[in-house]
C-alpha cells in the first residue's frame, strides 16, 4: 500500500520561500497533484537563495510539477484561470492583495470554481497586524519564542524555520478540514494560516504557566526544571548526552543500575518534589558517575534500562542516523548539480507505508508541455506560447 491518501486532488501553488511551499510539499507527499506556478523564464527566486536559504527550495519541492508562466500577460493569466477552474485547492503566500491585483484573489477564483479550497498562508490573520511584512524571525521575536529560547537578555531565534514549517502545516490542517466540509456542502471556502498565531500557540504553555502561578516564566536556558534529572552530561570520550529521569521508578532504576547508593539510601530524596529541590546537591554526583562512560556505552545502557536519553547531534548526523536510514525516514532527491541527496520525509505513516518521491525536484517549467496538454492545448498552441515567452 502506498501512502497517497490525497491522490486525485489537484493543487495549484502560488508560493515561495518556506511557509507556502511547505504546505504544497505536505499535500504532494500525500498524493495530491501539486502544480507549482513559477515566473517565466527564471523560475522561483527561492531557487537562487544562498547561505541559510540554500536548502529552502530543495527541501520543499519534491512531488510537485512546475509550470512557468508570465502572469503579467493575458495568455498567461488565462492558463492560470483554466488550471484554477479544474483545481481542488489553491495555495498562496504572497503579500496581501498581490493576487487580487492579477484577478486571482479568492472572490474571483471562487466565482470561477465554487468548489475551490483557497488557502492563504500569511504572516498574520485578520486584525491590526495583517498588512505587516512578516518573517519567521520577526514573529519569533514578537511572539515570545526568541525570548524563551535565548539566554536572559539575549533573545535568540530557534535553530530552524520552525514557524514557517508550522504555519504551512496548519495551512494543510485547515485545507483538510475544508475538504471534509466540502463533502457535505459541495462548496469550497477561503482558509488562512498565520505565522504570528502559530507562535502564539507555541507560547500557550508558558502563558498558562505564568497566569496560573502569577510568576513570569524564565527563558528555557534558566528555567526552573520540573524534574530531578533533566540535563546534558559530559562523557568519558568528550561527547555529550541528554538524560532525563522524570518518574519515581526511573529514579530507582538510576540509583540501582548506576550504583548511586548514597542517593538511593537518602531519606531526604524520597519524593519527586524533594529530589527536584535537591538538584544542586545530587546532579554533581550523577554527573561524576556518567563521566565514567563513553557516550555510546551510556546511550546503550539507558536504552536497555528504559531511561530517556539523547546524544547531542548536529544536522549532518541525521544523514546516517540508523532509525531514519532503516525505517524509510529519508527520501532521495536529485540536486540541480546531479548529486543525490537524502532528505527527511513526512513524520507519518499509513498502514506502515511511508511517503515516497513520485516527482523529483523539477527544473523551471519542466512540466509545461504535459500540463498544457492536459488542459487541451495542442503542440502548435504550446509552441506559440513558448515563442511568445508566455511559458519558458
Amino acid at each position: 500500500m502506498s501512502a497517497t491518501p490525497l491522490a486525485g486532488l489537484r493543487v495549484v501553488e502560488f508560493a515561495h520561500m518556506v511557509m507556502g511551499p511547505m504546505a504544497g510539499l505536505i499535500l504532494g507527499d500525500l498524493g495530491a497533484d501539486v502544480i507549482k506556478i513559477e515566473p517565466a523564464p527564471e523560475g522561483d527566486n527561492t531557487r537562487r537563495l544562498e547561505g541559510s536559504g540554500t536548502g529552502f527550495f530543495p527541501m520543499t519541492s519534491r512531488n510537485k510539477r512546475s509550470l512557468s508562466l508570465d502572469l503579467k500577460s493575458p495568455a498567461g493569466l488565462a492558463i492560470a484561470r483554466q488550471l484554477i477552474s479544474r483545481a481542488d485547492i489553491l495555495t498562496e503566500n504572497f503579500r496581501p492583495g498581490a493576487l487580487d491585483k492579477l484577478g486571482l484573489g479568492y472572490s474571483a477564483c471562487s466565482t470561477l470554481n465554487p468548489r475551490l479550497i483557497y488557502c492563504s498562508l500569511k504572516g498574520f490573520l485578520a486584525g491590526p497586524y495583517e498588512h505587516r511584512t512578516a518573517l519567521d524571525e520577526v514573529v519569533q521575536m514578537m511572539g515570545g519564542l526568541a525570548y524563551m529560547t535565548g539566554p536572559v537578555g539575549q533573545p535568540l531565534r530557534a535553530g530552524a524555520s520552525v514557524i514557517d514549517i508550522m504555519g504551512g502545516t496548519f495551512g494543510v490542517v485547515a485545507i483538510l478540514a475544508a475538504l471534509a466540509e466540502r463533502t457535505r456542502t459541495g462548496r469550497g471556502q477561503h482558509v488562512q494560516s498565520g505565522l504570528f498565531e502559530s507562535v502564539a500557540l507555541l507560547m500557550a504553555q508558558h502563558m498558562a504557566q505564568g497566569f496560573i502561578t502569577g510568576t513570569e516564566p524564565k527563558p528555557m536556558s534558566v528555567r526552573d526544571v520540573a524534574w530531578p534529572v533533566y540535563d546534558i552530561f559530559d562523557t568519558a570520550d568528550g561527547e555529550r548526552i541528554f538524560i532525563g529521569v522524570v518518574t519515581d521508578s526511573q529514579w530507582q532504576i538510576l540509583c540501582t543500575e548506576f550504583a548511586l547508593t548514597s542517593l538511593a539510601d537518602d531519606p531526604t530524596l524520597a519524593t519527586q518534589a524533594a529530589r527536584r529541590a535537591a538538584r544542586a546537591r545530587t546532579l554533581p554526583i550523577i554527573a561524576a558517575c556518567f563521566r565514567g562512560f563513553t557516550r555510546g556505552d551510556l546511550a546503550a545502557r539507558c536504552e536497555t534500562l528504559g531511561l530517556p536519553f539523547a546524544p547531542i547531534a548536529k544536522p549532518a548526523d541525521l544523514f546516517s542516523d540508523p532509525h531514519l536510514t532503516q525505517s524509510g525516514g529519508l527520501l532521495t532527491i536529485t540536486l540541480p548539480d546531479g548529486r543525490a541527496m537524502p532528505i527527511p520525509g513526512l513524520p507519518m505513516s499509513f498502514d506502515g507505508a511511508r511517503v515516497a518521491v513520485r516527482h523529483d525536484i523539477p527544473t523551471p517549467g519542466q512540466d509545461n508541455t504535459d500540463i498544457l496538454t492536459e488542459l487541451g492545448y495542442n503542440a502548435e498552441a504550446i509552441a506559440q506560447l513558448r515563442h511568445d515567452h508566455i511559458i519558458t
